[in-house]
Parts: C-alpha cells; sequence; structure tokens
C-alpha cells in the first residue's frame, strides 16, 4: 500500500461508524450532494472543509464554513495546515480519524479449496427441485419415494401448525422446535436482518446460557444470507471458510447445515443448525429438509412482520397526530402587536410533526420583543420532543431579562445537559427595542437572518456562535442593528433555502433575497405569501423534504 494512501474513519453525529478510502488526491467534505465526500449533518456548510495530497504530504483546510473545522481540538483556518495517520478532525457533530499509509491488507490470494464433502447450493434451487413432479415421477426406489412422501407430510404439518394467528416471538419458537424435532440437530438458532444491516439472534435451542453458542459467523452470513445458498457442512475443520471462525471454534461445532429466509427482495435471515457429537452429521437430504422448512417459515415470518408493521403504522400515525397538537399549543396563540410594527408567523412540517418552531414575547413592560426561531436536529417525533424541550428551557432566561448571548448559553447548556450528543438546535435570537429600533441578536449556528431596508438593500445577520446544546462549554456573542422605519427582519428556517427542484438544485439564499427585493415595502403577511409561492413554483411537484418556518417583522415608514 502506497504510503500516501489516505484511508477516513468516519462516526455519524447519531454515533454510526464507517471507513472510506479518500476519493481522489483533492477532495471535499461537506453535507451538499455536490461535495466529494457528503456527510448527512445539519451542523455542517455545504462545502465545508477540504483534504488535498502535495508533495507526498496530506493537508486540510477550512472552507469558510459556518461551525468551523477542528484538528485534534484546535480550529483550522482557511490556510491548509499538515495532517497525520490518527489525527482527529471534527466537523459540526461528525468525527473523522485519518489513517494514512501503513499495512491494511484484508487478505488476498486465491481461495483456498473446499472439500468435496461441503455442498453450497442455491436455496431456490433446492425448492425447485424438491418439489418437482419429475422427481416424484422418477423415483424408483421405494425408499426415496418413502422418504419424499414423508418430507411432505412434514411440511404439510408445519403449514397447518403455522396457519393460527400468532406473534411473530412465539412464531419463531414453533419454527425452530418444529425443526429440532424433525431434524434433531444438538444447537440451533433463527438469525434476523435488522433495519442497520445486523442479525439479530431471535430464538435458539437450547436455551441455557452455558450451552448457548453463537452461530452467525460472516462466512455463514455471506455465503448463506446475502448468496441465498443452503449450507451442508458435514465436518467444519475440513473447510478452510469456516475453519476460522472464532465463534464455530469456541463452540466447538463439528457439522452444521444452514438455509436462507428467503422472500422475493431477498433474504431477511437464515436457520442454523449444528452439531458437536461425532455420531451426528448433517445430509444432503437434512439440507434438502431445512430448505423446505426454511422457505415455510419465510413465508410466515412475512406475513406477521407485515401485520405488525401495519399496526405500528397506525400506531405511529396517532402518535403523531398526538404530537402534532401538543407541538402546536407550544407556538404562539397570539403575536404581540406593538404600535408602529407589524409582525407574521408561521410553521409548515414535512412530517406531520415539526423540528421548528418560533416564539415572540413581549417583556420589559413591552418595551421589548424577543424573537426566537430554532431549528432542531432530525426530523419526526424525536425532533418535535426536543423543540418542546428547548421552548421550556429557554423560557426562564427569556423572561429573567438576560441578552440574547445569555440566553443562548444558558439554554445550550442545559440542553447539552439533558440530551444525547446528537441533540442540538440552531437558533436565531433576537431583541428588539420597540421604542429606538434597535434590534440586539445571537445566531446560534442558523441560517442568516435578512434585514431588508427600506431602499431594498439586504443586511445579512450571521452566525455569531455554534448551534445551541452542540458543546459543552460554547461561546456566544450579541451583534447589533437598527430596524429603521419602513424596514423588515425575516427569520426563517433552511427548510425554505434548501428546498429542491426535480433536479435536485437548492433554492438558496440568493432566490430568496430577490423575493425580498422585489417585495419591498410589503406587509409581513405578503412577503410571506410571496415566499411561498415563489418556492412553490420552483420545487413544483418535489415534496419538501425539511419543514419550513418564518418570522417577519416590519417596522412602519415614517
Amino acid at each position: 500500500m502506497d504510503e500516501t494512501t489516505l484511508v477516513l474513519q468516519m462516526r455519524s453525529i447519531e454515533g454510526r461508524s464507517s471507513e472510506l478510502p479518500a476519493p481522489s488526491d483533492s477532495f471535499v467534505l461537506g453535507r451538499s450532494s455536490r461535495a466529494d465526500v457528503t456527510i448527512p449533518d445539519r451542523s455542517l456548510s455545504r462545502q465545508h472543509a477540504l483534504l488535498s495530497l502535495q508533495n507526498g504530504q496530506w493537508f486540510v483546510k477550512d472552507l469558510g464554513s459556518r461551525n468551523g473545522t477542528l484538528l485534534n481540538g484546535e480550529p483550522v483556518g482557511e490556510v491548509a495546515e499538515p495532517v497525520n495517520s490518527g489525527d482527529v478532525l471534527s466537523l459540526g457533530g461528525s468525527t473523522i480519524t485519518l489513517r494514512i499509509g501503513g499495512d491494511r491488507r484484508r487478505g488476498g490470494g486465491a481461495p483456498s479449496p473446499t472439500p468435496a464433502s461441503s455442498l453450497f447450493r442455491s436455496a431456490l434451487q433446492v425448492l425447485e427441485e424438491s418439489s418437482s413432479a419429475e422427481r416424484l415421477a422418477a423415483s424408483a426406489k421405494e425408499v426415496e419415494l418413502r422418504q419424499l412422501t414423508h418430507r411432505l407430510a412434514i411440511l404439510n404439518e408445519v403449514h397447518q401448525a403455522l396457519a393460527r394467528p400468532i406473534e411473530l416471538e412465539e412464531l419463531l419458537s414453533l419454527i425452530l422446535d418444529r425443526v429440532f424435532e424433525h431434524l434433531k440437530p444438538e444447537e440451533g438458532a433463527i438469525f434476523l436482518r435488522q433495519p442497520d444491516g445486523t442479525f439479530r439472534c431471535a430464538v435458539r435451542r437450547p436455551r441455557r446460557d452455558d450451552q448457548a453458542r453463537d452461530l452467525c459467523s460472516k462466512n455463514l452470513i455471506e455465503q448463506v444470507v446475502e448468496k441465498g445458498q443452503a449450507a451442508l457442512v458435514p465436518e467444519i475443520e475440513e473447510d478452510e471458510r469456516f475453519r476460522q471462525a472464532m465463534s464455530l471454534a469456541a463452540a466447538r461445532i463439528r457439522s452444521l447445515v444452514a438455509a436462507p429466509l428467503l422472500e422475493p427482495e431477498g433474504s431477511h435471515g437464515m436457520i442454523v443448525l449444528a452439531s458437536r457429537l461425532h455420531s451426528r452429521r448433517f445430509s444432503e437430504s437434512d439440507m434438502e429438509l431445512l430448505v423446505c422448512l426454511a422457505s415455510v417459515a419465510a413465508m410466515r415470518i412475512r406475513n406477521v412482520m407485515l401485520l405488525q408493521e401495519a399496526i405500528t403504522r397506525k400506531r405511529l400515525e396517532r402518535d403523531i397526530e398526538l404530537a402534532r397538537r401538543i407541538q402546536v399549543s407550544i407556538l404562539p396563540d397570539r403575536i404581540p402587536e406593538p404600535a408602529g410594527y407589524r409582525i407574521h408567523a408561521g410553521n409548515m412540517p414535512s412530517r406531520g410533526v415539526s423540528g421548528d418552531f418560533y416564539k415572540v414575547v413581549e417583556r420589559n413592560g413591552g418595551r421589548d420583543l424577543v424573537l426566537m426561531v430554532a431549528d432542531v436536529s432530525g426530523k419526526g417525533i424525536g425532533a418535535s420532543l426536543l423543540t418542546g424541550s428547548l421552548e421550556a428551557l429557554s423560557a426562564a432566561p427569556i423572561v429573567s431579562g438576560e441578552s440574547p448571548d445569555e440566553i443562548c448559553a444558558t439554554s445550550s447548556r442545559l440542553l447539552f445537559d439533558r440530551t444525547p450528543p446528537e441533540k442540538y438546535a440552531t437558533v436565531f435570537l433576537g431583541i428588539l427595542d420597540t421604542v429606538d429600533g434597535t434590534l440586539h441578536y445571537c445566531n446560534a449556528g442558523h441560517s442568516p437572518g435578512i434585514c431588508v431596508r427600506a431602499s431594498g438593500t439586504i443586511e445579512s445577520l450571521n452566525s455569531t456562535g455554534p448551534p445551541v446544546g452542540l458543546l459543552p462549554t460554547p461561546v456566544f456573542k450579541s451583534e447589533t442593528t437598527p430596524l429603521n422605519p419602513g424596514d423588515t427582519l425575516l427569520l426563517y428556517t433552511d427548510g425554505i433555502t434548501e428546498a429542491e427542484n426535480g433536479d435536485g438544485e437548492e433554492y438558496g439564499g440568493e432566490r430568496l433575497e430577490a423575493v425580498c427585493r422585489r417585495m419591498v415595502g410589503s406587509s409581513p403577511e405578503a412577503l410571506a405569501n410571496g415566499i411561498e409561492q415563489d418556492l412553490g413554483e420552483y420545487v413544483g411537484d418535489t415534496p419538501f423534504a425539511d419543514d419550513r418556518t418564518v418570522l417577519i417583522v416590519g417596522r412602519d415608514g415614517v
């Protein structure tokens, strides 16, 4: 391996790990699908950082990202800095460990030959042959006819046993019990594929912990589940593919037979039987029977899982409806109307419940108007619960008279202490002095606020700190800008600017600003309608992938 070969060991904000070789000698990491390495972390910028190879040395530099890039905990600027193997990059909530050069071989060479006694056959082919009329007609031997008749009787019995209404766990236990009854293995298990690609041992025999063995080796998954093959290995020690399997070696398995749980889309698991007794070696006939039983089991398992999914979906729909009602209750039921100002706000969830929220609060006898727009990480019910937490955590510092940076700092510390690391929120929090029009604001990793001047010029109110709840000791600062007569303040979430059309192109901040310029002098409600109309024309039939929220404050002209 070349000493400059770079491998990225990535850990996402949700805690999932993956490994990726460098796609080229110069590549961009970011949130956008146009980045060379796309990282689905909303705290990243679309084009966040660049890794490049120069004269045999890898370098990293930040591309002006909103929340910055850290190299071993230290900020990286826009001047390229050298990196070494073992260095750790932090981009938002994601971390990347760099591995450069070194011997990372995973094995090679020609595969070792397998003994003739081991047998791997397509499970579909085994089923076709087992059920063919031609085979029955060709079975002139009375012994073989009896064996085939007995197998059909077993399958009919199992069909009838599995026909009654049953829960998944009870179904799996019944299947394995029937398999044990007819094939008499010493150990056995049913493994089901999980949504994340791992395999769960759903049921096993024997149940006693001191005899429970892990039969789910990587080689077995590859041969049986991924390739859809039935496996017959009479002697584990004679088969190179399984001799090195630590789980099988530790269990002192001598012989095994396995069959996939096939469905039209592929295999969703497997049944594995094993023996450690010298007197018990599985045969090809055992394998054929197990394939037939696995086929019957797979059909019933699929039906039960579909039924459970339907029940879960209905329950989830009811939960979403309840969550939305609760969430709507935390949104203001009345927007304050201070003299000389007009205010409009709205929230459109993309999935029934929203990860956005806004609040408008009067304090200091009505002189101060607190404006808050937040966008929490994630979507769905989990995001809606986080919005409720953030709304509650920010209420006390708002009422107590804290400044925007103090409110963000207090809320961030409380949220960080009470939630997992992947839970955070971008927040724009402003306090408007309704007498002189001064806006004190803190932008915690949020989309830039837009201040539309009466003249049609645009001022962007950019980030002044990291997202709330992302770091244990964050630093925020407040900025100040005037809201003069005739000016309009637009706060929004990135569900607007990142909405995509049919070609995958984002709506973008420039198009949003163009609408604001075109509608200078319009009321906040008219501006909100104009933005929604232009956005709808842009995306067409493409569904919105994220929630959309706007909060617009217009100051009357002189």
